[in-house]
């Protein structure tokens, strides 16, 4: 049964990993629900004092944007299990979904079978029980249950290396091999990146993961990695991290070394111009 429900009682699903950006089929959708209104009724469940959504967060944002008040809903009982699968697969065949939103929601899903599984196989062998989830989901989505592992994998990279995932500067199986670094490691990775405009070859990233997991990779043996000539790498102007570094004070991070070249930088611009 459709029921219409004010959009203040309609709350996203909690930890919800696909964004709602305006690229060109939220404008088409946004331009179709002005015209015709919502067609397709939301899926949400009842929680406390709320709805919580399970397939229709795009629709009710747009909605939200053209000032609609109440919204047709098909109120459904999950179990919490049951919620997150279905919530992610409503989503992730979508259109244009990056890799950092199918890695969290892949996690999600995974997570959420596993404990389904507990309940019904109490003896099963965690590791087996993974695997075979993995599986599942692979055939669901046209994938092996490698790659739904690979994707799972980015969901240990730091933000800003998964938002340059996001951005196809850093390609997906470099990103996957890198997760396996520290997060100290990673943020030295992202800094040479950064300051070098250096990304890192599969086989650079397998090495550096070989090396964090023999406990020999430090911040030295990163830089001397990332700065290996690559084949058809193109000429470009660079400066040593070893050259700036030495004219900042010690307890500067590399992100406010950076902040500080930008900032003088854009000074000395306004003073030529």
């Amino acid at each position: 049964m459709i029921v219409d429900i004010d959009i203040e009682k309609i709350k996203d699903f909690d930890n919800h990993p696909f964004k709602v950006v305006m690229d060109e089929s939220m404008k088409e959708l946004l331009q179709s629900v002005t015209i015709n209104g919502i067609i397709n009724p939301l899926i949400v469940r009842k929680k406390d004092d709320y709805y919580e959504i399970i397939s229709g967060h795009r629709r009710k944002y747009v909605a939200g944007q053209i000032g609609i008040k109440k919204l047709p809903c098909i109120i459904k009982e999950f179990s919490d299990e049951e919620a997150i699968i279905t919530m992610v697969d409503s989503n992730i065949q979508r259109e244009n979904v990056l890799p950092s939103e199918k890695a969290f929601a892949y996690k999600m899903k995974l997570d959420a079978m596993k404990h389904q599984g507990r309940k019904i196989i109490l003896t099963s062998n965690p590791l087996d029980w993974e695997l075979e989830s993995a599986e599942i989901i692979g055939k669901e989505n046209d994938k092996s249950a490698a790659t739904i592992r690979r994707y799972i994998r980015l969901t240990y990279l730091i933000p800003d290396l998964l938002e340059q995932v996001n951005l196809k500067r850093i390609a997906f199986r470099p990103a996957v091999e890198l997760s396996y670094l520290s997060e100290e490691n990673q943020y030295v990775v992202q800094n040479i990146f950064e300051f070098d405009d250096i990304t890192p070859s599969l086989s650079q990233a397998i090495r550096m993961k070989k090396l964090e997991q023999e406990g020999k990779l430090n911040e030295e043996k990163i830089e001397e990695i990332m700065k290996e000539q690559k084949p058809n790498q193109k000429e470009k102007f660079s400066i040593a991290y070893d050259n700036l570094r030495q004219y900042f004070p010690k307890s500067f991070s590399n992100g406010q070394i950076n902040n500080t070249i930008i900032k003088l930088l854009k000074q000395y611009y306004k003073k030529k111009n």
